[in-house]
């Protein structure tokens, strides 16, 4: 399942640094034959312990994580609406990806000059957003010119798409972004053909530097008034080291940790991220173990069981006839899948079972 993560934000502040602290966690090409080979694209693992311990419970002999995307999108700069910068070339690029990491700068470094003078958080946001929500202005206009005809001679569809479009619309004019609109499912449906950017889930990225003046270390006003800030957008949010990763990316294990405390740095945040973009685009996982592979496979959360296999093979779907199915840890705590199976654990399900993050499967087709 190719879904897309675009980090975005103004220059300088630290976004090429936290795509290459996340590509060093990039997925072995062999595992992902059909990902997009590009340079701006990174196949990222998910950490999964869960992942990790079925595959020593079932002393298997390859181990393949979820993974995710991300795509490293061009600084934006104030006017990109307008075409300013590579703003166009920014704009698309978002366009194309399924949600945003929009990455902020939260610490101070006199080497490292803002692009507006100063660090300030909530400015910063307010900038990228403001952008976005012109760009989405300019395309709501323009879907609204043209359906207006069709509206005249009173089409059902096109009716119902200028309400949804003007609910839109009247949203943005106020500066607020487009998923905050209250639509049905059926209004959400038509208004994601849109492709709108603030329809898009958003993740607000901290970025502090190790060795920095760092705004949530010194309890800084402007660090609290961006907490605030995001509270009242109702956003998420993690809190990245992105340098130190980038930095630590040639040790393992104890002396990485030796280093990373050297630096100053109690965690990295790049886990958190992956972790959080990958719920935050309505994933979830269930498994596949044995003593060949044990596997972590994507699917959208909600989905059925033939759905859920096709992750597997797009056939599972038609050819489905049932699964066996069990919760990860109960696979565990049984001690086998025969053990599980006598303790009723081990159970057959149908065409309509909603398969559960954590789940492992086995599908009769």
């Amino acid at each position: 399942m190719a879904l897309a993560i675009g980090i975005v934000g103004l220059p300088n502040v630290g976004k090429s640094t936290l795509f290459n602290a996340l590509t060093k966690k990039s997925v072995p090409a062999e595992n992902y034959p059909f990902c997009t080979i590009d340079p701006s694209v990174g196949v990222v693992a998910v950490p999964d312990v869960r992942l990790h311990k079925l595959a020593e419970f079932s002393k298997t002999q390859k181990t393949i994580p979820a993974a995710v995307e991300f795509v490293d999108i061009a600084g934006l700069v104030k006017g990109a609406s307008e075409g300013e910068g590579l703003g166009n070339q920014f704009l698309s690029n978002i366009r194309e990806t399924d949600a945003i990491a929009e990455v902020v700068r939260i610490f101070e470094d006199d080497n490292v000059i803002h692009v507006h003078g100063k660090v300030d958080p909530v400015s910063d946001i307010e900038t990228i957003n403001l952008e976005l929500i012109i760009a989405d202005e300019q395309t709501v206009t323009k879907r609204l010119a043209n359906i207006e005809k069709d509206v005249k001679r009173g089409d059902k569809d096109a009716i119902k798409e200028k309400d949804i479009l003007q609910k839109i619309s009247n949203t943005l004019v106020q500066g607020k972004l487009a998923r905050t609109v209250p639509l049905t499912d059926e209004e959400a449906l038509i208004a994601r053909a849109m492709h709108l950017l603030t329809m898009k889930p958003i993740l607000y990225v901290l970025n502090k530097k190790a060795g920095g003046k760092n705004l949530d270390e010194i309890n800084d006003p402007r660090y609290l008034a961006l907490l605030e800030y995001l509270k009242t957008l109702g956003a998420h949010y993690v809190v990245v080291d992105a340098g130190v990763e980038h930095e630590l990316s040639a040790f393992e294990g104890e002396e990485k940790e030796m280093f990373r405390a050297e630096l100053g740095s109690k965690n990295d945040g790049i886990n958190d991220l992956i972790t959080e973009g990958y719920k935050m685009l309505g994933l979830e996982t269930y498994f596949t173990t044995g003593e060949k592979e044990t596997r972590a496979w994507t699917i959208k959360k909600g989905s059925t069981a033939p759905v859920a296999g096709m992750a597997i093979h797009t056939d599972f779907k038609d050819k489905f006839i049932r699964a066996e199915i069990i919760f990860w840890r109960d696979l565990l705590d049984a001690g086998s899948f025969a053990n599980a199976k006598e303790k009723g654990q081990l159970r057959i399900e149908g065409k309509e079972y909603i398969v559960r993050d954590g789940d492992v499967i086995e599908f009769r087709v």
